[in-house]
């Protein structure tokens, strides 16, 4: 494989590789060097890069394995969205943005009770847009444990949240 192909292929996916790593080792720079030797990795397996079925999955998956042994021993806990994931338009007010902060602030307490698995699945589904089957190639898991979780993790926030709105009705 060539340098163009790296290019076009893998190198797209480093921010999506950042983010998920993030979410698993929860430190910035940590993540950062997970992905850029995650790219040196990659680049050193091109002549296996026909033999795999997707590049996209391969990268995911290494990105996970070696998030997880960088946690190994450290104890710390995923979180699922990297600080700045909650962008608001420009044209809102400060009050609407400060709503929508506090909206993902309590999102992500929700998702922090999630078992680990959950929050993987729930973040390649729903942040970075991973088809069940993308997921279940990823985390290596099979295609009714990705469906179920992502039930699960659903039904989780949903609860969550009209247990809060319920709580301020009061």
């Amino acid at each position: 494989m060539s340098l163009e192909t790296f290019n076009e292929k893998v190198l797209p996916l480093k921010d999506k590789l950042y983010r998920f790593s993030l979410s698993i080792v929860n430190n910035t720079h940590e993540a950062e060097d997970i992905v850029q030797e995650i790219m040196i990795k990659v680049w050193d397996k091109r002549e296996e890069w026909d033999s795999w079925s997707s590049v996209e999955a391969m990268c995911m998956t290494m990105t996970r394995n070696l998030s997880i042994d960088h946690t190994r021993g450290k104890h710390r806990r995923l979180t699922s969205f990297p600080e700045d994931y909650d962008e608001p338009a420009k044209d809102i007010t400060p009050d609407q943005k400060a709503s929508s902060t506090d909206m993902m602030h309590f999102i992500q307490q929700i998702m922090d009770k999630m078992p680990d698995l959950q929050k993987q699945i729930i973040q390649l589904r729903e942040i970075e847009g991973y088809t069940y089957k993308e997921i279940a190639e990823v985390l290596q898991v099979s295609m009714s444990q990705v469906k179920i979780n992502v039930h699960r993790a659903r039904l989780f926030l949903k609860n969550e949240l009209v247990k809060s709105a319920e709580y301020g009705n009061r």
